[in-house]
């Protein structure tokens, strides 16, 4: 009989209590599927007396998580401390050092490290695993880097973090203000007491930046993802979308472009037609676009103990099976160092959103801004007196396609004028059928 797979877990949080429970329960099943059993012999966390709800008692507890790496009862490395450096990546580089797979869910990591541990990861001829480092248990990572593997990827973007995504539909569904829901998804435990990471963006570039490098062959370049996140999004701007046809939704998107990578996260106005405009509350979702396959689109829960620890527990599986390959699609030295693309040259159409004084003349003024930027409006719609902040009004346009310079150039002429009673907002919209 083949030998058991032996991981050593480094976290005993939420998912990984929930990678202990998944394989207590699913244990024969995993076993038939690897054609070995999969067991937890050593573990390491903070608090060795808290209760996780899981049967640890056949586990060795170890204070140094590194030492996890040397131990001769540890087969495979599960790291889920989390954090871009750190003891997570002291581990990481352990384990791969040793000649050991590694899989994580460490979103920041990868993206700060990723090529230094991939490159590592084959030096050694092992595994490093990934899956639930995007979008939680959706099979993204593995359906692009094999699954899509004949196909030039054109594009790939998604609704990547699921805070953002819950906040955003309440926003909608309840016309609460972003603070509101905010303040209550805190209060509930949806959201972290500092949110930063997730409401200004920072947690979708960490896993677009993953997503660019399998999808379009390149080196992890997270430095140069051009990132905004929803603290400036209003009531007022979702129901102007609504209006309009869109809804609002944090997407991070990436394509090459012209031989340059183009890496952005930004609030997004999803036309309703859209599939991703019906991604509602913690879901996530993520559309890759194939010059062969056509759209691909794969949607599912983003977090929580369930779904992240199926997505690690499938990658265990794959180490079981003595499935290797690269981490990133193709191995690191056929990885391209693709310059980043000039975001203020992106041609799309923008949302925005003006807080002006009620008075003649100022729609002129501001259509005459506009107009010697070179930006044309699509759609126009303007709010009565006292809608807008300070007793002014708001006005709205949707504008043609029309380079991202130019329109940042009229709104900066129009920031400055005397009729602005607050700055104005700008969002993209999000031009795929």
């Amino acid at each position: 009989m083949t030998a058991p797979l032996r991981v050593g877990l480094a976290g005993l949080g939420t998912v990984g209590a929930g990678v202990v429970g998944l394989l207590a329960a699913n244990a024969a099943l995993i076993e038939r599927r690897a054609d070995r059993r999969i067991v937890v012999t050593a573990v390491s966390a903070r608090d060795r007396g808290r209760d996780r709800g899981v049967d640890l008692r056949h586990a060795t507890w170890i204070d140094d998580a590194t030492t996890l790496a040397a131990r001769d009862d540890v087969d495979v490395v599960v790291e889920m401390i989390g954090g871009s450096d750190g003891p997570a990546l002291v581990l990481a580089r352990a384990a791969l050092s040793a000649g050991k797979p590694l899989i994580t869910a460490n979103k920041a990591m990868l993206a700060h490290h990723g090529l230094e541990l991939a490159e590592l990861a084959e030096a050694r001829g092992v595994a490093l695993k990934y899956e639930a480092a995007v979008a939680g248990g959706v099979p993204v990572i593995k359906a692009l880097r094999e699954g899509a593997a004949a196909n030039r990827l054109l594009t790939v973007y998604g609704i990547l973090n699921w805070t953002c995504n819950y906040i955003l539909s309440r926003m909608e569904a309840e016309g609460l203000s972003f603070a509101a829901v905010l303040a209550d998804a805190q209060a509930r435990g949806f959201a972290e007491t500092d949110p930063s990471f997730d409401v200004d963006g920072i947690d979708t570039a960490h896993k677009l930046a993953i997503l660019s490098g399998i999808a379009f062959g390149a080196r992890l370049d997270f430095a140069h993802v051009a990132v905004e996140g929803i603290r400036a999004v209003a009531a007022v701007d979702i129901d102007h979308a609504a209006t309009l046809g869109f809804r609002i939704k944090l997407v991070g998107l990436a394509s090459e472009v012209g031989g340059a990578l183009f890496q952005r996260v930004h609030p997004c106005l999803v036309p309703l037609a859209h599939p991703l405009a019906h991604v509602a509350g913690s879901l996530n979702a993520v559309v890759a676009e194939g010059d062969f396959v056509g759209r691909l689109f794969f949607s599912g829960s983003g977090a929580g103990a369930g779904p992240t620890a199926s997505a690690v527990v499938a990658d265990l599986i794959d180490v079981a099976r003595g499935e290797v390959g690269p981490a990133f699609a193709m191995p690191t030295t056929r990885l391209a160092a693709l310059p980043p693309a000039d975001t203020a040259a992106h041609v799309g159409r923008c949302y925005l959103r003006l807080t002006v004084a009620d008075r003649p003349g100022v729609l002129a003024e501001l259509t005459t801004a506009l107009g010697d930027a070179g930006v044309s409006i699509e759609s126009l719609i303007q709010r009565g007196a006292g809608a807008g902040d300070g007793g002014g009004v708001y006005v709205v346009m949707v504008t043609h396609a029309v380079r991202q310079s130019a329109v940042t150039a009229a709104l900066t002429r129009m920031a400055a004028s005397s009729s602005a009673l607050a700055p104005p907002v700008m969002m993209h919209l999000l031009d795929f059928d």
